[in-house]
């Protein structure tokens, strides 16, 4: 991260006025004399931003970000109008307003007569009371604070308003000249309204969702670049490429008949077997030249393409792990447990606070927006979900033996998501008296039918371990080829109090990977 400083010359947001002013109740009368009263400001910058390295940056970043934070554009040149041309292009657009773009809540579209106008563009965000421009079909300047008002009884731009209104700051673009382009997603600018006399269009999107923004744009840019003197672009891929993929044998003309069939206007080259396909804009799920080879399967047919049989053989076979887990299901059954099955999400006191740790210890995945309290995190631990079943079943006869075997969820900078699954075994003994002994012959049983015999080295044993879920001096950590798998013992009465039992209560739970 870089840092930058920047200077207190703007108004501050209210989390930073009310740290201003605990700096200066703070600081009370012991400020030195003559002290400087700007106050400074340290702001970590990504090392890619290279646009907030000065205040300029910074300024306009906060500013947009606040209620509009994207907006791409093109230009469609030398295209011809015809008043039912027109009246297509603006009724496409308003068709857009309507469903992709959500009522402009998602994208607004501006569309503007490019030679009224002059680039660069600026993209910037002020407080409506600075924002002075005439309107489309006005015939005088308004604030944007009197739009507001002037549009309240406005039957078809009232809808829109509530979606700035409330906003410090209203989004606006300016072309090199300071002409006001348009104040989206409200209402474009009167000076650069296009006409059927427009030959150059400057189309502009500015949105809240990137990737719905540049959908809208090439739908308006492709529906209508047809007009335009040199419409569209070319690519090439080989014909021989589709044969081989889809199992078919057509010729290079065959092939570009069926893509053209598809909307993907092709011709052969003439190069080789060669052809040139047009990819519109309106096909963002064309990313790869198997995409163009897919189209040209389904346009010849997928019953019509023969029947053959596989030149490799393959054999489907169980995913070892859970081959395992099924393996691992059926002899603990047989030892007398029986299996629960529970939520892989659960409450973050379920994870920490029940057993005696802190949340930041627990590496726990948390969910942005929890609809419930039980819903919070994705498990770290098997053990509070047994526990749980077993305060919901506590009229059942004792002994209760339960055994679950599932996934937990933890935190893993290693991994390209940044989490991990973990396979893990958990049982659980509960009864007048704690049954350690039972546990730990679980745990003999478990490893004898993993065929990892006991004993320091290449085997298995167990050694004394503080944690704060078990008893104090009641735990010990599973050590197998050396290294820890998970931990038995009986549970602390505190943790068993707070999961609403009364009687003892040993524990086990061990990760199952490392055996694989």
């Amino acid at each position: 991260m870089l840092p930058v400083i920047a200077r207190d010359h703007s108004a501050l947001t209210p989390k930073q006025t009310s740290e201003k002013e605990i700096i200066s109740r703070e600081q009370g009368d012991s400020k030195a004399s003559g002290a400087s009263e700007v106050i400074l400001y340290k702001i970590d910058v990504p090392a890619n931003r290279y646009d907030l390295l000065c205040l300029e940056g910074l300024v306009r970043g906060l500013q947009t970000e606040a209620v509009r934070p994207h907006a791409v554009a093109a230009v469609l040149r030398n295209i011809t109008f015809t008043q039912d041309r027109y009246d297509s292009f603006i009724e496409l657009q308003e068709k857009l307003h309507q469903n992709i773009c959500r009522k402009r809540s998602l994208v607004a579209i501006g569309t503007h007569d490019l030679d009224t106008i002059s680039g660069p563009f600026t993209y910037t965000a002020k407080p409506p009371g600075d924002i002075c421009f005439k309107p489309l079909n006005q015939t005088k300047e308004y604030t944007a604070t009197q739009l507001m008002s002037l549009y309240k009884t406005d039957s078809h731009l009232r809808h829109y308003l509530h979606i700035i209104e409330d906003k410090p700051v209203y989004p606006i673009i300016y072309d090199s000249n300071g002409i006001v382009l348009s104040m989206p997603p409200i209402i474009n600018g009167d000076h650069s309204k296009i006409s059927l006399k427009t030959k150059n269009v400057f189309i502009e999107c500015t949105a809240t969702d990137l990737t719905k923004a540049k959908i809208v744009l090439d739908m308006m840019v492709t529906m209508f670049s047809g007009y335009c003197s040199q419409p569209f672009t070319k690519e090439q891929l080989s014909s021989d490429f589709i044969n081989r993929k889809v199992g078919i044998s057509e010729s290079t003309d065959r092939i570009a008949q069926l893509l053209t069939r598809m909307c993907l206007r092709s011709q052969p080259t003439g190069a080789c077997d060669n052809i040139e396909v047009e990819i519109p804009p309106t096909r963002p799920d064309v990313i790869h030249a198997c995409d163009i080879m897919e189209d040209a399967a389904m346009a010849y047919g997928f019953n019509n393409i023969t029947r053959t049989t596989p030149r490799a053989y393959t054999i489907a076979n169980q995913f070892p792990l859970n081959k395992l887990t099924e393996l691992l299901r059926q002899d603990l059954a047989a030892a007398g447990f029986t299996e629960a099955l529970n939520f892989a999400l659960c409450s973050q006191e379920d994870i920490a606070d029940k057993l005696g740790k802190k949340i930041s210890e627990t590496r726990a995945v948390h969910i942005s927006n929890p609809k419930t309290a039980e819903f919070q995190v994705a498990r770290t631990t098997l053990l509070p979900g047994l526990l749980k079943t077993v305060a919901a079943n506590r009229k059942m006869p004792l002994p209760m033996k339960l055994f679950e075997i599932s996934d937990v969820v933890l935190k893993d900078e290693t991994k390209d998501v940044g989490v991990r699954n973990s396979r893990r075994l958990c049982a659980i003994y509960y009864n007048k008296s704690p049954g350690f002994e039972v546990i730990h012959g679980l745990l003999d049983r478990t490893m004898q039918l993993l065929e990892v015999k006991p004993g320091q080295g290449d085997g298995y044993h167990i050694q004394a371990s503080d944690d704060c879920t078990f008893f104090p001096g009641r735990c010990a950590e599973i050590i197998v080829h050396g290294k820890s798998v998970g931990r038995l013992g009986v549970l602390h009465p505190d943790v068993i109090n707070r999961f609403e039992l009364t009687m003892p209560c040993s524990a086990l739970e061990i990760d199952i990977e490392p055996f694989l």
